[in-house]
């Protein structure tokens, strides 16, 4: 029964999405394969925009939470006692905590709040690097062993930055003029449009065309301001969460084989889903159902 459900969602899902043809496949009418990031992210605000003309643009950051008194009311009882304040506190404690060498994370970051600047791209790695990613390089940088990506350490140093970058606008920069940065952008677009999974289905046909739409009980999120609350405490898996163990879920729910965390498709997709994003505000860590 649940296999025969699923399906039937997803052919729900199908049917409700908006689509535009082009050629012989189908995209959102916000796709277009020869746009710069700047020409994406303006179409992508304005789609939305438009799709949510009565939504305060602070509220994107909120997600369903912004769409639905009723679910919105019990997410804020559960703000008044934040189950991931434990884990910020962890991460301060662990943030302030020295090296071996006497050094500690401020000798990379300068200062915890930097979260709005990623993911960003590093040329001389000719690669992008997330948070975690860059907190894992601080590590090694100082003669440390690098943390295991997913678990509560490394989650509760990223809570930690993420608080103490709230209220800061999603600032992600993709230099036009270097061909790799604009090639990581362009595949994270690609891997976010692209249909994949026994479900045959794209990250857009639920962020997009059925965003605000409920599925059972539960209400698609825009893809606009998606990326600016994490790592989050999510209900459903009692824990707190990075935004790529968020990823991971969604292609299982679509019957396609997860990437690892952090792998250079999860990079390059939180490139381009948070790029879109750019000039929302952080109000991260969040707690999520």
């Amino acid at each position: 029964m649940i296999r025969i459900s699923s399906y039937i969602v997803g052919l729900l899902l199908s049917a409700a999405s908006v689509v535009y043809a082009e050629g012989s496949s189908y995209f959102p009418p916000v796709y277009d394969v020869m746009a710069t990031p700047e020409q994406d992210k303006e179409r992508i605000q304005k789609f939305f925009r438009d799709r949510f003309p009565d939504l305060p643009w602070e509220e994107f950051a909120n997600g369903m939470y912004a769409m639905d008194a009723t679910v919105r009311q019990n997410w804020e009882q559960i703000e008044e006692f934040p189950p991931y304040e434990p884990v910020v506190e962890e991460g301060e404690r662990l943030w302030s905590q020295l090296f071996k060498n006497g050094k500690s994370y401020s000798s990379c970051f300068g200062e915890p709040g930097v979260v709005n600047q990623y993911p960003k791209w590093d040329a001389e790695r000719s690669t992008v690097v997330t948070v975690p990613m860059a907190i894992n390089l601080c590590r090694e940088e100082n003669g440390e062993e690098p943390l295991k990506y997913g678990k509560p350490e490394i989650i509760a140093v990223n809570a930690y930055m993420a608080f103490k970058s709230r209220g800061k606008l999603t600032n992600v920069v993709v230099p036009v003029n270097d061909a790799g940065a604009l090639e990581a952008y362009k595949n994270g677009k690609d891997f976010y449009f692209a249909r994949r999974g026994q479900l045959n289905m794209s990250c857009a046909q639920c962020h997009f065309g059925t965003s605000g739409m409920r599925i059972r009980a539960n209400v698609l999120s825009p893809a606009l301001g998606q990326s600016s609350h994490w790592p989050a405490y999510r209900s459903k898996w009692g824990g707190m969460v990075s935004i790529h163990r968020r990823f991971t879920g969604c292609n299982k729910q679509v019957r396609a084989k997860p990437y690892p965390l952090q792998s250079e498709e999860y990079r390059n997709l939180e490139y381009f889903h948070t790029h879109m994003s750019n000039g929302i505000p952080l109000n991260g860590p969040g707690a999520r159902f």
